[in-house]
């Protein structure tokens, strides 16, 4: 395994934290507490992993251009600075929704959790959706070219 297989790895943890989000939703909008919980830990958990996952990867491959050119362009730059600005504002947004849980502060959980999970649910979403427009969908040459040389060595 080499670094450039972390981008399949960090868009699977996005997904899987989209669903653990959406789940946890779901289960505390019907009174499933211990559900709700155990979602909501699963989310923490695979956001974490993400997140180590991605700034390994960007540590290592600074970044990767989106060469495609026409009407995705704009989209998927639009879609990449709302996720980058949300994505810097969701970590102190679910820190302060879960240290109140912690706490047992169910209102103040309750505030934080209305505003912080649409926005850790889009954050998910978008970063699933920017990794399929830049390595699936529309790969610059420099990401063909590390697929067929991987495919090569195979």
């Amino acid at each position: 395994m080499t670094v450039y297989d972390l981008p399949p790895i960090n868009a699977s943890l996005n997904a899987t934290s989209t669903v653990f989000i959406a789940l946890g939703w779901w289960f505390i909008r019907h009174e499933r507490k211990q559900p709700h919980i155990a979602c909501m830990i699963t989310a923490l958990i695979t956001s974490g992993a993400f997140l180590a996952c991605y700034l390994y990867y960007h540590f290592h491959v600074v970044s990767v251009k989106f060469t495609h050119p026409g009407i995705v362009r704009p989209i998927y730059y639009v879609l990449l600075l709302t996720h980058v600005v949300l994505a810097i504002a969701i970590l102190p947004l679910v820190l302060m929704t879960v240290i109140p849980a912690l706490r047992a502060l169910w209102d103040k959980h309750r505030r934080w959790g209305r505003i912080t999970m649409p926005l850790w649910l889009y954050v998910s979403v978008t970063g699933v959706l920017i990794y399929f427009m830049l390595y699936q969908w529309f790969p610059a040459d420099e990401v063909l070219k590390r697929r067929a040389a991987q495919t090569l060595q195979q």
